[in-house]
């Protein structure tokens, strides 16, 4: 695979593949717009060689054509990043495609690609008429890489393709933590359900040194040590699969640390809350963020880190009283200034939208799920199908 600053691209027009999924207010304004901003660099560059780009992107996950997800207000945010840039935004690509290749524009964005039932499918003929637009294809898009969608690895099969900058950062540190990780090496892992990290803590274990857990992923571990959980959120049918996790966690000898303490309510919608130990919970009891002990401990264990990744809120966002601990490791995390930290995932991105000391954090990776699978596979989807087509 060979990225973009690795070749000579100039005076082409080139597909680029962004993920410019970004989070809308409920008015449909843009609340965060960390994904168009990080790709930008590649943008630019790809634009300093006269090149004409053709975006593809996609915004949610809609099963028709619908405005709420149209792109054409990441267009306009786009633009007020590269002003002096002419982009025009075409509605439906497969109506015109000759004319799209005649537009005198420096950048082409095509509406949300996944109005189209062929990039989901990964039609070969949908791929097809896509390269068909252009000369080259660049892969920017690490936050999808690891779907088997048309953008993504159809294309490659028609057009020299190459990674965008964005894609390099992304698999060069993710490359570096995981295979050459500075000790101590903490993994914060937080979110709901076990199942969809099971391979992704598995995989941390044989690598950290320690493993920090809340939100109800935390909940289903302690129910598997015998606590009762009140009424917290537990997924039972995991409980099994929590115990062998910690049963491989001792046989490596990796640190598995769980909440001492939680902030608990009858509701998650409630002011009032109390801190409990996790051994004196009550039947009415739900546990919705760490409590000060547990942030104590975890912010003593992040302090000497030398290397950290957090994937996962560990209360419950939605409510700011139980943002919380959320907030602290936040802040434990960039103030750690001697450490290597990555930190992703859609959810947790969310939680630090906005906050100060973002530049302390190493690497905040556009990607949730694909970052757990490129840490638990090593590869991705996207990065394979790059690799392909330079063979």
């Amino acid at each position: 695979m060979k990225f973009i600053d690795e070749v000579t691209i100039k005076n082409k027009t080139v597909l680029l593949r962004v993920d410019f999924n970004v989070s809308l207010f409920e008015n449909l304004s843009i609340s965060d717009d960390l994904r168009i901003r990080q790709s930008i660099p590649t943008i630019k560059y790809l634009l300093k060689d006269h090149n004409k780009i053709i975006l593809i992107a996609h915004l949610n996950d809609p099963e028709k054509r619908d405005k709420k997800e149209s792109l054409i207000r990441v267009k306009n945010r786009l633009h007020e990043y590269l002003p002096d840039k002419k982009i025009h935004f075409v509605e439906d690509f497969t109506k015109n495609p000759e004319g799209i290749k005649d537009m005198d524009s420096d950048i082409v964005m095509l509406e949300n690609i996944r109005f189209y039932e062929g990039e989901k499918k990964n039609d070969p003929e949908f791929a097809k008429s896509l390269a068909g637009l252009a000369e080259i294809y660049v892969n920017d898009a690490f936050g999808v890489s690891h779907r088997d969608h048309a953008s993504i690895v159809g294309i490659p099969k028609y057009l020299p393709s190459f990674g965008g900058l964005l894609l390099k950062k992304e698999t060069t540190i993710l490359k570096r933590v995981m295979e050459n990780p500075q000790k101590p090496f903490v993994a914060i892992i937080g979110g709901k359900k076990i199942r969809t990290k099971i391979k992704f803590i598995t995989r941390l274990v044989k690598v950290a040194d320690y493993l920090l857990l809340g939100g109800g992923l935390a909940n289903t571990f302690l129910a598997a040590e015998g606590y009762k959980m009140g009424d917290s959120l537990v997924s039972s049918e995991d409980i099994k699969i929590a115990k062998d996790i910690l049963s491989h966690a001792r046989y490596h000898k990796t640190r598995f640390e769980l909440p001492e303490d939680a902030v608990v309510a009858d509701d998650k919608n409630d002011k009032e809350t109390e801190v409990r130990k996790v051994e004196d919970l009550e039947p009415e009891d739900e546990i919705l963020d760490i409590g000060p002990e547990t942030q104590a401990e975890f912010g003593s264990i992040i302090a000497k880190a030398k290397t950290i990744i957090w994937n996962g809120p560990v209360g419950y966002m939605e409510n700011p009283v139980f943002k919380r601990g959320t907030d602290f490791l936040y802040y434990a995390i960039t103030h750690n200034t001697d450490a290597v930290s990555v930190v992703g995932g859609g959810d947790t991105l969310a939680a630090i939208a906005k906050k100060e000391y973002l530049d302390k954090i190493t690497h905040i990776s556009t990607g949730g799920g694909a970052m757990l699978f490129y840490i638990e596979n090593g590869t991705l989807p996207g990065l394979q199908a790059l690799e392909k087509s330079n063979n």
